[in-house]
């Protein structure tokens, strides 16, 4: 009498006793992630979905003592709100965002910098003809075909949305490069 686990067949022995037949496709098996998470020194992580609780970022890598203020992040968010022009989403969100973690009394404290933007104006109803077809000049298509899953309701991942997280960033980086490095980063039509 032998172990329990001398009894088992080996991987090899199980691969040779599968029946005949169609094999699952790598997609079938395999796990694939989009990457919500860049950079080296300075690291940018997005969450959340357009029709989920919220979005945001959280920003690794900023030194303590910057000084950094919810206002700052506000400014550069309220400049990518939805309903500004004729060609983006009627969608009516006021973007404002809660600064969860890393910072304290107007500076960083060296620790991750967590942001959140609840989402409020969400109406997944709309969006049941979109589960039979792709929203044109949308991602919806190219995330489904690269990760096999799809949000129909807003689109997830692939939605504008997510880049609330990305604007985020970029005002803690932007005030990070005019403190430490003296460089300023300004809109092109401000450029003179």
């Amino acid at each position: 009498r032998g172990s329990p686990a001398a009894a088992r067949p080996s991987l090899q022995q199980q691969q040779q006793q599968q029946p005949a037949g169609p094999r699952p496709t790598p997609r079938d098996v395999s796990a694939q992630a989009s990457g919500s998470t860049y950079g080296t020194l300075f690291r940018v992580t997005t969450f959340g979905e357009s029709h989920g609780k919220g979005v945001g970022c959280v920003v690794d890598g900023v030194p303590p003592r910057l000084p950094i203020s919810q206002e700052e992040i506000q400014l550069e968010l309220d400049r990518r709100r939805p309903g500004q022009s004729l060609i983006t989403t009627p969608r009516k969100e006021e973007d404002t965002c809660e600064v969860l973690s890393g910072v304290g009394d107007g500076v960083s404290l060296g620790s991750p910098i967590a942001i959140l933007v609840r989402n409020k104006d969400q109406r997944s109803q709309d969006y049941g003809e979109m589960s039979v077809a792709y929203r044109p000049s949308h991602a919806d298509a190219t995330y489904d075909f690269k990760y096999g899953i799809r949000a129909v309701a807003g689109g997830g991942r692939s939605s504008a949305r997510e880049t609330i997280g990305r604007v985020a960033a970029g005002a803690i980086a932007k005030k990070l490069l005019k403190v430490v490095a003296g460089t300023e980063v300004r809109e092109r039509d401000s450029i003179s």
